[in-house]
């Protein structure tokens, strides 16, 4: 079994590959949160290719717990936190104009320095939030 740097950086390839193929192919963004705002109403003329984006992507997760179910585990915090934390971030990613997979991916691969400032202030707010916890608890 490799380890989880090695697991970690597969995955990382992958994603970057996939961004890079939407784009080459559809001319198209794989920012999540613009993917799916695209189905919601009122839709984006071009439906198809989102859904299938988000079903493949739901398509994936499902066949990761079913190959390595111990590699995804059970959450850790009740239903109810992580829908409200779901929501959380769909209210942060309109306020943001995309979310972090569109910017850190997606926008600094374009070059765009709205998404480097995007980044920039993930980062920050990930450590500063990460310091604050590790010295609360």
């Amino acid at each position: 079994m490799p380890t989880s740097w090695l697991l970690a950086l597969g995955g990382g390839a992958l994603i970057g590959a996939a961004s890079a193929l939407l784009f080459l192919t559809h001319g198209r963004i794989a920012g999540i949160s613009g993917v799916l705002g695209g189905l919601l109403p009122p839709a984006a003329p071009d439906r198809a290719w989102r859904l299938a984006f988000l079903v493949g992507l739901v398509a994936a997760g499902v066949a990761g717990a079913v190959v390595a179910p111990s590699a995804i585990g059970a959450s850790v915090r009740p239903l109810l936190a992580v829908v409200a934390a779901g929501l959380l971030v769909g209210f942060g990613t309109g306020l943001g104009s995309g979310c972090t997979s569109g910017h850190g991916v997606c926008g600094l691969s374009r070059g765009s320095p709205r998404s480097l400032a995007a980044v920039m202030t993930f980062m920050a707010t990930g450590a500063a939030t990460a310091f604050v916890a590790g010295v609360v608890s």
